[in-house]
């Protein structure tokens, strides 16, 4: 019980220690990101902490299933090189003894994983999709505010209204500039309203102004003075795109019959399944590749660890981009990983546990048989 207590104690404190680490490297470089893209103007400044957030929970199961790898490997190597294995296996355990404790520590932290895997990450992607696509598919007229220099969704127009009155649609001292075609349209006018025309188009009636069309070097430049001037606004509906591989529910992704050809949906359920299994897969290598050997030093399992992890991660990818690109069939792609972790983890265990009982190691260099 002290033994257990002990190591799921330092396991917990270590996995929250790397996962509050990861999430806030990972909340650093979308503040980055988002807030360049707010900034082209490819989403809204107002959405940019929202954005952030679905992110961030779209990311939790990657980051929690490095966080548990991590923290398993170095809760392990802090014992080797402190000389409490030592102490724990002159009790009479084995690392057959750790086996047990750190599963049932980790078995509802990959459940968590599968959970967010399936459900959390297409609700994210989802939910930062609709958001992007419903400010770049606004309506030029949604973007005209008193006082304020407004640029249109594809940066072609930009408004400026003095005053508005929103109950009679009136607006006073417009500027609005268009870009179109190469030459520049500059309208201005002291007042004008709001047209709502019957097919839901609208646009702004401008009245007594002046217009100037053109490049003021150039000889084609005029000068127009008009007394009603009529600028489109061009309508939008905000229709809901349609759902991209990564945002689409589970029931969705089983729902498509095609399991032979080139199969997006199934390399997407592919890789949703695969995250958890790869969290069990790479608790079980740690527990074996904590070992410290220390003639090669006591950092060499964290370079191990990097290893395995860009492998395996690397792996998983590869096999989700073949079975969408119909290269590899869903069935056959779904285990061998998994499996070759696990039984890397098999191996490694059964060495540590008793070396002579090991084939393969006599089929090895000395100096990879003492590591």
């Amino acid at each position: 019980m002290i033994f257990h207590q002990t190591l799921r104690r330092e396991l917990s404190f270590t996995t929250g220690g790397v996962f509050l680490i990861l999430v806030t490297i990972m909340i650093t470089t979308l503040v980055i990101r988002i807030l360049g893209f707010a900034a082209n103007g490819a989403v809204n400044p107002e959405d940019a902490l929202v954005l952030i957030a679905l992110a961030t929970l779209g990311y939790m199961a990657v980051l929690l299933t490095v966080s548990l790898f991590v923290a398993v490997l170095m809760v392990l190597v802090r014992w080797y090189k402190d000389s409490e294995m030592i102490v724990w296996f002159a009790s009479g355990l084995s690392i057959a003894s750790l086996i047990r404790p750190i599963l049932s520590f980790a078995s509802p932290l990959i459940v968590i994983i599968a959970l967010l895997a399936l459900f959390v990450w297409p609700w994210a992607n989802r939910e930062s999709t609709i958001i992007s696509q419903r400010f770049q598919q606004r309506s030029d007229v949604s973007m005209v505010a008193a006082g304020q220099f407004k640029e249109s969704a594809k940066a072609e127009r930009v408004f400026f209204i003095e005053e508005l009155d929103v109950d009679k649609g009136e607006v006073k001292n417009i500027f609005s500039a268009e870009n179109k075609n190469g030459r520049l349209s500059v309208a201005v006018a002291s007042t004008g309203f709001i047209e709502n025309a019957s097919d839901g188009a609208k646009s702004i009636v401008l009245k007594n102004g002046r217009r100037y069309e053109g490049i003021p070097t150039q000889p084609d430049f005029r000068i127009l003075e008009f007394v009603e001037y009529d600028t489109n606004i061009q309508s939008k509906n905000l229709l809901d795109p349609a759902p991209r591989d990564r945002e689409k529910t589970i029931s969705e992704l089983l729902s498509d019959p095609n399991i032979a050809a080139a199969n997006p949906n199934r390399a997407e359920l592919l890789w949703r399944i695969g995250l958890p299994l790869m969290a069990l897969g790479l608790v079980l290598i740690a527990i074996p590749l904590a070992y410290v050997n220390p003639r090669l030093g006591n950092y060499t399992a964290l370079f191990y660890a990097v290893l395995i992890y860009l492998i395996y991660s690397n792996l998983l990818n590869l096999t989700q981009n073949f079975v969408s690109q119909g290269k590899v069939n869903v069935f056959m792609a779904a285990w061998p990983i998994h499996a070759i972790a696990f039984g890397i983890a098999f191996l490694l265990i059964r060495n540590r546990i008793n070396p002579s009982l090991v084939w393969w190691r006599r089929q090895l260099p000395s100096f990879l048989v003492n590591r």
